[in-house]
């Protein structure tokens, strides 16, 4: 019998080449996202990253916005916002907003990390201590979603209540995410009973444990009533196996150098990564680190998503489309990451 088709999603950091500038990585994002909806994808997240000179991805609400005008049927959300680093209110009028101009296709994931460097992260939270902002954090997550319901939140002011709403008259709501890459964002989201992502792509380790502690204390909530998770995971797919391990390379260098305290660059092209490997000190790392993205030719990558899927009991990957650009590529494209979409969607 033919295994079930799984379900595919996209990641997109909005990544920085060294041939584009902020609004090439933009119009190759939007291209992107456009054969992502095209190939039957159901969602399309973006990232929120700060002061990074590879990663365009800063603001994700703003991305959104051009993202989901510029597609016409997949679900658009964030990977997601860094909830210390802004005001609970703020956060439900962006989202509110944005469902309000695309009913149902609108996801708020929300993470607990600063996504940036300790002076950036400083600058972004006003001089507030993690202490002030991160203790709270469930509040926070429990702020914004009672704000973002259609009947608003009430406030205890001397005995009156003080009504407070995201948007003035909200006919939906957009789909509260909690995401996370350690065993406190699992307790929350099972705690809340809120959907739960655990950042394979990045982490590597500690996902089997982390949804097994979310899926055994899951308690129902409101908006659900079983346990709900997918899987990320970096991929480069391409017509040979040989040709997806040269556009992976400059993504894994430039993971090695965020590991190891590197320096951080725009995103090198592959004959410039090729050009330029790591140290022999870090190969093993890096080596180490391949073995955890998919990367291969269409059937090569199937069979390794479908794996990765029942290990980890989902029917659902979100693909994070890691492989590069070679010379010569227009400034304003992502063929490669383009690619990688298409193969792996005919192929599952």
């Amino acid at each position: 019998m033919p295994s079930e088709p799984l379900t595919l999603s996209v990641l997109d950091l909005v990544p920085v080449r060294t041939d584009q500038t902020t609004g090439d990585a933009i119009r190759a994002s939007l291209s992107l996202a456009r054969t992502a909806d095209a190939a039957g994808y159901e969602r399309y997240w973006v990232a929120e990253h700060h002061n990074m000179p590879a990663v365009a991805a800063t603001n994700p609400p703003v991305l959104i916005a051009m993202i989901a005008g510029a597609t016409g049927r997949i679900r658009v959300g964030s990977g997601g916002v860094m909830l210390p680093n802004h005001a609970p209110l703020v956060v439900a009028e962006q989202f509110a907003l944005l469902e309000a101009a695309h009913p149902g296709r609108i996801d708020l994931g929300i993470g607990r990390a600063p996504g940036t460097d300790p002076v950036t992260r400083y600058v972004l939270r006003s001089g507030a201590t993690d202490e002030d902002v991160v203790n709270r954090f469930g509040d926070y997550v429990q702020n914004v979603a009672a704000l973002m319901a259609r009947e608003g939140a009430g406030l205890d002011l001397r005995g009156e209540t003080f009504e407070l709403r995201a948007t003035p008259h909200a006919v939906s709501v957009p789909t509260l995410w909690l995401l996370g890459s350690s065993d406190y964002s699992a307790r929350l989201a099972a705690e809340l009973g809120l959907p739960y992502v655990f950042a394979h792509h990045f982490s590597g380790s500690g996902t089997a444990e982390a949804l097994a502690l979310y899926r055994d204390s899951f308690r129902p909530s409101a908006d659900l009533d079983a346990p709900r998770t997918f899987l990320t995971v970096n991929a480069a797919v391409a017509e040979t196996a040989e040709e997806a391990e040269r556009l992976a390379l400059p993504q894994l260098q430039a993971m090695i150098a965020l590991r190891t305290g590197g320096a951080l660059r725009p995103q090198r092209l592959v004959e410039e990564a090729e050009a330029d490997p790591v140290p022999a000190v870090h190969q093993g790392l890096q080596a180490a680190m391949r073995e955890r993205w998919v990367v291969g030719d269409p059937k090569q990558a199937a069979e390794q998503l479908r794996e990765l899927a029942a290990a980890y009991g989902v029917g659902e990957v979100m693909v994070h489309p890691v492989a590069g650009a070679l010379t010569g590529t227009a400034a304003d494209a992502s063929p490669a990451r383009e690619a990688t979409l298409r193969l792996l969607g005919e192929a599952i």
